[in-house]
């Protein structure tokens, strides 16, 4: 349950349930993560999630998410600021100078992480031997241990979306802007279905194990998954454009030739955006993006989100 509810799990409950925080409780919100959470370089071209998320709980963001990072550098390399290597390193200098004053109780810090530590140039293709999905999410949950240790006691890990739902990597994709080489959609669709739902049984079980060591954190794992899922399979509760509803294109797709010697986009403008599930190819819309910032805020705020889960 969410909130100051606690959940009297019985002795064989298949859950680990938390109280989470209190209504009223939080007033900053400071993020980490990639394009899907960055609020400058935004992945749907317009106002990021965190953004909204903030206006909507009236709290202040603190962002520190960057487009283009993975976990670490150090596992999948790209050359983007990772959450490891250069976005907790920020974090830790401006809390020690001074500049970022976060009360402990007060604040509640978001990581969105995994699109491209498993995706294209990355675990998906092979380009770093020797790394593995157990690897990578564990790097994402020691996320938790390294922000504990440095003060953090409030958090919501967001889980990976179905990443096989993107045009980038359906079965039915096509050459784009992401990746104009030839290859098997179908077989890329199948190992990031099979990528994505493990990686995020993996971080749930080690946020299992993990919350209980943690004296007076609490957690929330929100599933990003089973919520893209949803806007998926029905649109029609989500996404409100004046164009006719789509979930398997994107209102500014681009196709190339083999080798990326053409570029043809569709682009779509105004309201007409708000009725696609993806921006381009790889990123969900803004109107998918306020959808998550709605979700977001009332987990801040203390109240229940279906898609929320405190596991301390």
């Amino acid at each position: 349950m969410l909130g100051s509810l606690a959940c009297t799990a019985a002795l064989f409950a298949s859950v680990v349930c938390g109280v989470g925080v209190h209504p009223g409780q939080i007033k900053h919100l400071v993020t980490f993560g990639d394009s899907y959470t960055d609020v400058v370089s935004t992945g749907d071209q317009g106002v990021a999630w965190p953004a909204y998320a903030a206006g909507y709980a009236h709290v202040a963001l603190h962002p520190f998410a960057r487009s283009g990072a993975t976990c670490s550098n150090n596992l999948t390399f790209r050359p983007f600021p990772p959450v490891f290597e250069s976005q907790i390193p920020l974090f830790v200098t401006e809390k020690a100078n001074g500049s970022l004053k976060l009360p402990a109780d007060e604040t509640i810090y978001t990581l969105w992480i995994g699109t491209n530590d498993l995706g294209v140039s990355a675990l998906l293709t092979g380009s770093d031997p020797g790394v593995s999905l157990v690897d990578v999410t564990e790097c994402m949950v020691n996320w938790v241990k390294v922000l504990y240790e440095n003060g953090a006691r409030n958090f919501i890990f967001q889980n990976m979306i179905p990443l096989e739902l993107t045009i980038l990597y359906a079965a039915d994709s096509y050459p784009n802007r992401y990746w104009a080489f030839e290859r098997n959609t179908t077989e890329w669709s199948i190992i990031m279905q099979e990528m994505t739902r493990s990686g995020n049984k993996l971080t749930k079980l080690m946020l299992q194990a993990l919350a209980p060591t943690l004296p007076g954190a609490h957690i929330a794992l929100f599933d990003s998954h089973s919520l893209f899922q949803d806007m998926f399979d029905h649109p029609a509760r989500y996404l409100n454009g004046t164009a006719p509803l789509n979930v398997t294109g994107a209102w500014n797709a681009c196709v190339t030739t083999i080798g990326g010697t053409a570029l043809e986009c569709t682009i779509f403008n105004g309201t007409d955006r708000d009725s696609f599930l993806w921006a381009d190819e790889l990123h969900p819309s803004e109107q998918a993006d306020r959808i998550v910032a709605r979700e977001i805020a009332l987990t801040l705020e203390g109240k229940k989100s279906q898609w929320a889960t405190w596991l301390s």
